[in-house]
């Protein structure tokens, strides 16, 4: 176990606390690297998905993690960096300037949404923000002039310094590995800034942190702005990969996944927006096994233990139509939300951290050392 006696003030704002931080990520980042060369086409497709999905929580998470705003708004953030992307490339615009544009105008939404928010709180402020995301949908869906309405925008191969990257290739997994990480240092060194530190004021309490002369209003609009702009970012690359954008695709849904990932993996950690991220995007081969292959071993099973070929057949119908039902991943998501609620509230990354320090205090471990404290200030308690 490492001890780190800290000197100065500047130890506890440091990016990596101590020489193994550095070890241990570059050991990572090499193996992601490396991990499309031993893995199958469809494993680093799904890498990619845990890239962009990873860029969104990161980015949910400076919303709702760090400055305490909720949000189920941000399919349609996404949703506007996709149609940017698509739009600007109609003209030939290169990738590098619509990917920047296309955050640039998530970002100015993201603040114009920050405005009439700025009253609202709760469950009030994210009834605004599903509103937003209708609001935006039926745009895509009625504008035709720029969207294509319904039908839908083809979005053309990455072309980046005269390279043509493949939305399965390696360059393109490398330029969204590379967002990702730029995206987690930017909110690494966000926190460490004074900006950073505002953010938590407000979500830890509103009421001290407007005494220590922290303006709210301009903190909350920032914190839209600049999570509206990193979802703009992603979704740039979304479009990309999908090779097609079209109102359909950006729903609540969406917005109800990106939730689930920083819920799963942790709110109050980058690391969990990662962690959330691979839990979703591999949801959906669990539910495809789910429909497609467990009706059929449950029913073999039952026809194995004596049962007859009629009833047999008859479990397996009823489970391939239950596995069909429409509503069924969206019910599974509910589900799982109310489990890391109830049973793990920090989430994956929180478990990760017992588990860490269970090992390395053993055998004096303490039950009582995570035991959850209460973070309102008595001004506050009947609020």
């Amino acid at each position: 176990m490492r001890f780190l006696f800290k000197t100065d003030y500047e130890d506890d704002i440091r990016l990596f606390p101590h020489s193994g931080y550095v070890v241990s990520y570059g050991l990572l980042l090499a193996v992601l690297l490396i991990a499309p060369y031993v893995l199958s086409s469809y494993l680093m497709s799904q890498l990619v998905f845990v890239c962009i999905y990873a860029t969104v929580g990161v980015a949910l998470l400076i919303l709702t993690g760090f400055t305490g705003q909720a949000s189920l708004g941000h399919a349609a953030f996404l949703a506007i960096g996709a149609y940017t992307a698509a739009y600007l490339q109609t003209y030939n615009v290169p990738f590098p300037v619509y990917f920047l544009a296309a955050g640039l105008l998530s970002g100015c939404i993201g603040a114009l949404v920050g405005f009439p928010a700025l009253r609202l709180q709760g469950i009030y402020l994210v009834i605004a923000t599903i509103s937003f995301a209708f609001i935006v949908e039926e745009i895509l869906a009625r504008w035709e002039s720029v969207t294509n309405g319904n039908e839908g925008m083809r979005i053309k191969a990455l072309d980046l310094f005269g390279f043509t990257l493949g939305r399965d290739g390696y360059g393109f997994y490398v330029v969204c590995l590379a967002l990702l990480v730029a995206v987690m240092l930017g909110a690494l060194n966000l926190l460490r800034s004074p900006t950073g530190r505002a953010f938590l004021a407000i979500r830890d309490s509103e009421t001290a942190a407007r005494s220590m002369g922290v303006n709210l209003a301009v903190y909350k609009v920032m914190a839209f702005s600049i999570s509206a702009a990193i979802t703009g970012l992603a979704g740039c690359l979304y479009a990309h990969k999908l090779s097609f954008v079209s109102p359909e695709m950006f729903t609540l849904l969406l917005s109800l996944e990106f939730i689930i990932v920083i819920i799963i993996g942790g709110v109050g950690s980058l690391h969990g927006a990662v962690l959330g991220s691979i839990f979703v995007v591999m949801v959906d081969p669990f539910l495809t096994l789910l429909k497609d292959d467990l009706p059929g071993a449950i029913g073999r099973l039952a026809a194995g233990l004596g049962a007859s070929p009629g009833g047999a057949a008859g479990i397996e119908d009823m489970l391939s139509r239950i596995g069909g039902a429409p509503g069924l991943k969206g019910a599974i998501y509910g589900i799982i939300i109310i489990v890391f609620i109830l049973f793990e509230p920090a989430g994956l990354y929180g478990r990760w951290v017992k588990l860490k320090l269970y090992f390395q205090l053993f055998p004096l471990y303490k039950k009582a050392t995570f035991r959850r404290q209460k973070t309102y200030v008595k001004s506050e308690r009947n609020r």
